[in-house]
């Protein structure tokens, strides 16, 4: 058994949670990712996740169905619901702007589950890739949500009560798309293997027109780093 403090990561197999997860196995710790296919309508995000979680060496990789899909309404759940495209780069995650695509109560949802994990392993540290800086807008990207949670975690587990701190860390809470992908370059991170679209082709290939494929090329454009997203081959 590993002697590092264990930590418990979340891992979409997006270029954010990826740079988290990089970023914990850099600080020592023994990282236990967790991947929830909590309805989200495409299976490329869990498949990447298991690329990234290998290549990065996870400890242990845990995917976890938690169907959020009949509660949860969002372009990223629900067929019926459109992922907008082509947004104004300027408008994607302006003031008061919450997309269709924001998932209610995700984040909450997910780190419920992490800290749930991380009580049985024994951690006492959850990492989670949210972004504020170049966020869609999602309310739980911010870092009040973040303190708060933290928070209730602390009032909320035999850990918390018992004394032992329980930390929420989003290294990445304040950064530019651009510095996350120099900071995760350095640390080794392959991009290649991650998937941030919201709407894939049928091929698997990034669309380039949603929110996430906007703000992610835009990052690699001003990192001044090779772009090594796969797009589809749809007109």
């Amino acid at each position: 058994m590993s002697d590092q403090p264990r930590a418990v990561v979340l891992l979409s197999g997006g270029l954010d949670s990826s740079t988290a997860l990089a970023i914990a196995r850099r600080q020592g710790f023994d990282c236990h990712c967790l991947t929830v296919r909590y309805g989200q309508l495409h299976e490329c995000e869990i498949e990447a996740s298991r690329r990234v979680a290998e290549a990065l060496g996870a400890a242990e990789h845990r995917v976890f169905a938690l169907d959020l899909a009949p509660l949860a309404r969002s372009a990223l759940t629900s067929p019926d619901l459109a992922v907008p495209k082509d947004r104004p780069l300027d408008q994607i995650g302006a003031e008061g702007d919450v997309p269709v695509t924001y998932v209610p109560a995700r984040n909450t949802v997910l780190l419920a589950l992490a800290l749930a994990w991380a009580e049985t392993l024994g951690a006492r540290d959850l990492f989670v890739g949210v972004n504020v800086l170049d966020a869609s807008g999602y309310p739980d990207c911010r870092p009040a949500f973040v303190e708060a949670f933290e928070d209730l975690a602390n009032v909320a587990t035999r850990a918390g009560v018992e004394g032992a701190r329980i930390r929420v860390h989003a290294p990445l809470i304040e950064w530019s798309k651009a510095e996350i992908i120099r900071h995760g370059s350095a640390l080794g991170v392959d991009y290649g293997l991650t998937h941030s679209c919201y709407d894939p082709g049928p091929d698997g290939g990034a669309c380039g027109r949603c929110d996430a494929c906007r703000l992610r090329r835009k990052g690699f454009d001003e990192a001044g780093v090779p772009d090594p997203t796969r797009y589809s081959a749809r007109p």
